[in-house]
């Protein structure tokens, strides 16, 4: 009695934390035992952020973070305490809209996320209660409730399948909603529970069930469940994943099920934690542009507060007889007050920071984002889907990428198998005739090993079966054509095909028998005793079958490489020869084995695998120990060839990317034979690349293989990098092509060595090697290394710009690890999609993804960015010169409307529209001509060079805008009644030729103008001139003084100011168009194809690649 209470609840092993235990219906197992419930979270779903009660202090807390906004708070302050002498209107108004807009966007967004919480959460769910069915609301769901659900409906969470209305016990669900894989997965229920298919039947279940705490992985789960009869002992059974049921059931009418993880601990909750955050180049030049004009404008406020106290050094300047001070005033403190100026000027030059830029840039992403998914020469005709993007905030990063890093397998390849040709006892077959040693016979491998090899195909792998049309269950064998094989791998049903061409079909399992129709169309039966199931790192599978005649025989398939050592030594010869073969030729390739076990090996077997599925700690560890154990000793009966054809357009792309100055990378599991062969095929690799190989088979796999890779490290080191002349970045273009081939073994020897202190000396030597090669193929790679490989590049020196795209969950780890995350909408799920920055439907549009839409998005952010930084130091700079000529007194020049509306209203939409439309070259000639992708690289416009030319460039419009009003205003009577115009007029004249000018400035750097562009051009021109009417039109009560009236219409009542303003404006412009036409003048004379290409200031022109 007392063992049995102490295992109760702990069946095979000792309780650990990190497990759960849930009573299956809240039913205790024994009504004279205690039992402490365990405390767990509610169904509820939270996807939103914020509360009505915290979304005011979180919000503005999380905005005053950004370094930018918090300078203008700052600055707001100042203006409120310290008298400045502008408003604290003219910093609050702009940096309050940007607040306030941010605010509404966050909240808008956070708001439908309360709305779709509310639809889940209060959507209704069947429990059943007392052998009853009750409607609950799903955020009343509790773990340990029985749930009934029907076909089609979510799972209300995750739920442990108890029985369904199926009479196997199985039921059909697809996870579209977690991972994008619309098949249908086949789960399983235990057999002692698949009778309880009614709601009478499951109250009555008394069991308990043992799992691992919540985790976010969709494809593991360990726990076990104890069920109860009477006074006997419990009976254990594994559960795993096919046991767990995510997202939606369908087909299968409704089933039973336990809740075991509930609201923010399911799994899809847990998988939809938000990613790190990924920053772009451009991103981090905007702070550092920053931090420079942050210093110019310390540096301005530094002077006119040193020359304001030189000026007033003189008593009768600083208290003239008409002024003079308050007794407060003498006895303030010197410093105070020169502190006090120095904030003054600091907010008087404020504005040569751009609050608003950030706002143009956040919404210049967002919008362009759109223009992806529009794209219909990336949308898939097949498949019905387009271009997917996931974050917006690395448009700009697509066109400064310098190393792809891709995936072989679904993404340059379809990932659609055809079984090609299968050896037999090292007997070729191909449909039409047998192959031995290269000459061709008739003769064939033994009737016997034929029909083992072709039963092994169709038993050997995990394929279900969907009828298309319905048949009645008793012929169902005969109408083999309706059959439709359905696989999370499609190796496997190539396999199955393959098999079927030579008269042997899998009809399907049920009741734990798998149905085999051979050559002579009978029906054959095996009992299903256990499945071994893949894994990437076992890299193969197996099945223990009982043969109709009763012998036991385990059938197992898998990667040459984990197969030959594990097989008779004398048969490996005979189908390596085919083997390597079918790798060279580009085909995937898999071994087939199988071994005789006794009844007395498999009564041990069976109970050591009982055992380890029992495990909820480590339980794969102890079943990939056991699995080693079991798959030894094996008799190789041959092996199969299967081809995997290349993507549409797959090697143009790659061709493409190169011409771009691109390096491109493949990082597969592929053996070293098939995936060199597809790099050939893809043009990856070139007739004249020199491979050099850095694999088992050339390092060795005897104990001085680390000295023999030293070795041959050095050896190409002095070929690829010391011997290779200094050049142009990106020299391999124009060099003597190599290329690395490295294996997964190998690549562990150099970034994980048994000698710790050759390891940084091994890393840095290969890493010279890689950066020096055209191009890399790492086969035999787990995803690890993957990511790895990718940090090893993304860390070199340059820090270049890198991107990962690949297709399935074996690829999210290099994906997320890149600059730049690539996923394609392939055959393997969706998680490379899910987990990446963008998604495309094939990587044939990985080259207009970057060539096109890179290169642009590139050019209209560097040039928003410049442009902004430009306008604002043609708006400040006359503000400075200004104070030399009013005795550093801290007059502004412009009204305080015209410094609020400067940036949020008159200058604001043209660049928007700019950076949103502006296709400097035409999109066909972008895909055309590659190499243009190499004139933005490098962070190009954003460089020192380009940043000085803008500065250089507003400094000399601001001279122009003031001295050309200071002389046009010095001597001369503007007005009809003689008077002198003023302060005010001074500075409105100003700002009209800035505004003009510096919105005059964008429309000649547009190439590409729409209806759009000229709206927001000429209408934001139009709009300046009636708003300085109307401000200046009207007595406005809130005004105390009404310093702008009538201002600007008496201005332009004088004809020298109307020539002023149009002089002014071509004096400013003037340098603009003289290099425009130098600029247009040199290319035209350097190129030999005649292109449209742009004029922009900041934009490197190449040839052969080099900048001229």
């Amino acid at each position: 009695m007392l063992r049995r209470t102490i295992n109760r609840f702990f069946i095979g092993e000792d309780k650990r934390v990190g497990t759960r235990t849930i009573l299956v219906g809240h039913r205790p197992v024994s009504e004279t035992e205690a039992y402490v419930v365990q405390k767990f979270c509610d169904n509820k779903i939270i996807s939103s952020k914020y509360t009505v009660w915290n979304f005011l202090p979180k919000n503005l807390f999380e905005q005053f973070r950004r370094i930018a906004n918090f300078y203008f708070l700052i600055i707001f302050l100042v203006q409120v305490i310290v008298d400045t002498p502008t408003s604290p209107v003219t910093s609050g108004l702009p940096l309050f809209f940007v607040i306030i807009v941010t605010a509404i966007k966050q909240g808008y967004e956070d708001w439908l996320r309360h709305r779709a919480d509310r639809e889940v959460n209060k959507s209704t769910v069947l429990v059943i209660e007392d052998g009853k069915r009750v409607k609950k609301d799903c955020d009343t769901v509790q773990v340990g409730d029985i749930v009934e659900v029907i076909t089609g409906e979510t799972f209300p969470c995750d739920l442990v399948f108890l029985a369904s209305s199926s009479k196997d016990g199985t039921c059909y669900v697809t996870t579209a909603s977690l991972d994008g894989e619309s098949n249908f997965k086949t789960h399983y229920t235990v057999q002692d529970t698949a009778k309880l298919s009614t709601c009478q039947a499951i109250d009555c279940l008394i069991a308990t069930i043992e799992c691992e705490q919540p985790q976010p992985d969709l494809y593991k789960f360990v726990g076990r469940i104890n069920i109860y009869n009477d006074n006997q002992e419990p009976v254990a059974r594994a559960l795993g994943p096919d046991n767990l049921l995510l997202s939606t059931l369908k087909t299968t009418h409704k089933i039973y099920g336990v809740a075991v993880y509930t609201g923010m601990e399911t799994k899809m909750a847990l998988n939809y934690q938000g990613k790190s955050q990924k920053r772009s180049a451009v991103e981090k030049s905007i702070n550092v542009f920053l931090v420079v004009y942050l210093f110019i404008l310390v540096g301005k406020a530094v002077v006119c507060t040193t020359m304001k106290y030189y000026w007033i050094s003189d008593h009768s300047v600083d208290e003239p007889w008409y002024n003079q001070k308050t007794q407060r005033e003498r006895e303030t403190f010197k410093l105070l007050r020169m502190f006090t100026d120095f904030l003054s000027f600091m907010v008087l030059f404020n504005f040569i920071i751009p609050v608003s830029m950030y706002v143009t840039v956040e919404m210049q992403k967002f919008l362009g984002s759109f223009f992806i998914s529009w794209d219909k020469e990336m949308y898939d005709e097949t498949t019905k889907e387009g271009a997917l993007v996931n974050t917006s905030d690395l448009n700009e990063e697509l066109g400064q990428v310098e190393y792809v890093f891709s995936d072989k397998t679904g993404t340059l390849t379809e990932n659609t198998m055809e079984f090609i040709e299968c050896s037999i006892d090292g007997y070729k077959y191909n449909g039409s005739m047998t192959e031995v040693d290269g000459l061709k016979y008739y003769e064939k491998a033994e009737k016997s090993q034929e029909e083992l090899f072709l039963r092994a195909l169709c038993l050997c792998h995990t394929v279900q079966i969907q009828y298309r049309d319905k048949v009645d269950s008793g012929k169902s064998h005969l109408e083999t054509s309706s059959l439709n094989y359905v696989s999370s791998s499609p190796d496997e049903i190539a396999l199955l095909t393959g098999a079927k061409k030579y008269g042997f079909t899998f009809l399907g399992q049920e009741n734990g028998f798998m149905k085999v129709q051979n050559c002579y169309k009978e029906m054959e039966s095996y009992e299903l005793l256990h499945v071994l199931d893949f894994d990437c790192v076992r890299r193969r599978m197996s099945v223990i079958v009982r043969m109709p005649s009763g012998m036991i025989i385990l059938f197992c398939k898998g990667a040459d490489s984990s197969m030959f050592s594990r097989v008779q030594e004398s048969e490996i010869l005979k189908t390596k020869v085919h083997v390597e073969r079918n790798a060279m030729d580009g085909y995937r390739t898999l071994c087939v084995a199988f071994k005789e076990i006794s009844e007395s090996d498999y009564l041990k077997i069976s109970d050591s695998v009982k055992e380890a599925t029992m495990a909820l700690q480590d339980r794969e560890a102890k079943m990939a120990v056991l699995f080693d154990e079991i798959e030894r000793d094996m008799h190789l009966i041959g092996s199969t060839a299967v081809e995997d054809r290349l993507q549409e357009r797959a090697a143009e792309t790659i061709e493409a990317l190169h011409a771009a100055g691109m390096k491109i990378w493949v990082l597969t599991g592929d053996k070293m034979e098939t995936a060199q062969a597809t790099c050939y095929a893809c043009r990856l690799f070139q007739s004249n690349t020199e491979l050099l190989l850095l694999t088992t088979k050339t390092v060795g796999e005897e104990n001085h293989k680390e000295e023999q890779l030293y070795k041959l490290m050095m050896e190409y080191h002095k070929k690829v990098v010391n011997d290779m002349p200094e050049d142009v970045k990106r020299n391999w273009m124009l060099s003597h092509e190599y290329g690395l081939v490295i294996d997964g073994a190998t690549l562990s020897l150099i970034l994980n060595p048994s000698q710790d202190s050759c390891s940084v000396h091994y890393r840095n030597i290969f890493q010279q090697i890689c950066l020096k090669c055209t191009a890399v193929l790492c086969c035999r790679m787990a995803p690890l290394q993957k990511a790895q490989m990718v940090r090893m590049v993304k860390n070199s020196k340059g820090n270049p710009i890198t991107l990962a795209v690949g297709d399935g969950a074996n690829d999210v780890s290099m994906i997320l690890e890149a600059h730049v995350g690539i996923g394609v909408k392939g055959k393997e799920g969706r998680q490379a999609a899910r987990n990446s920055d963008y998604a495309i439907p094939k990587f044939k549009d990985l080259k207009r993804l970057l060539l096109a839409h890179g290169h642009l998005y590139y050019v209209r952010i560097s040039h928003l960015v410049q442009y902004f930084f430009y306008k604002n130091l043609c708006f400040i700079f006359p503000q400075f010169l200004y104070q030399f000529f009013c005795g550093f007194s801290q007059q502004p020049l412009y009204d305080a409307a015209y410094l609020t509306m400067f940036n949020i209203c008159f200058t604001s939409l043209p660049i928007v529209a700019y950076s949103l439309l502006e296709q400097h070259i035409p999109i066909d000639t972008l895909m055309s001509f590659p190499k243009l992708y190499m004139n933005v690289s490098d962070n190009a416009m954003l460089q020192l060079k380009p940043f000085l030319y803008w500065t250089f460039l507003g400094i000399f419009d601001g001279l122009v805008f003031f001295f050309g009003g200071y002389f046009l205003f010095q001597d001369a009577s503007l007005e009809d009644n003689g008077k002198m115009s003023g302060n005010w007029s001074f500075g409105t004249m100003i700002f009209t030729v800035l505004v003009f000018t510096v919105t005059l400035k964008l429309a000649l750097d547009t190439r590409f103008w729409t209806w759009l562009n000229h709206f927001v051009i000429w209408g934001s021109l139009a709009f300046y001139v009636f708003f300085s009417f109307f401000w200046g039109g009207i007595l406005w009560p809130f005004l105390k003084h009404q310093r702008m009236y009538f201002v600007f219409a008496q201005l332009l009542s004088s004809v020298p100011v109307w020539l002023a303003i149009f002089f002014l404006i071509f004096v400013s412009l003037f340098p603009e168009i003289i290099m425009v036409i130098f600029r247009n003048t040199k290319r035209k004379s350097r190129q030999a194809v005649s292109l449209e290409l742009p004029v922009l200031v900041s934009y490197k022109h190449k040839e052969n690649g080099y900048t001229y």
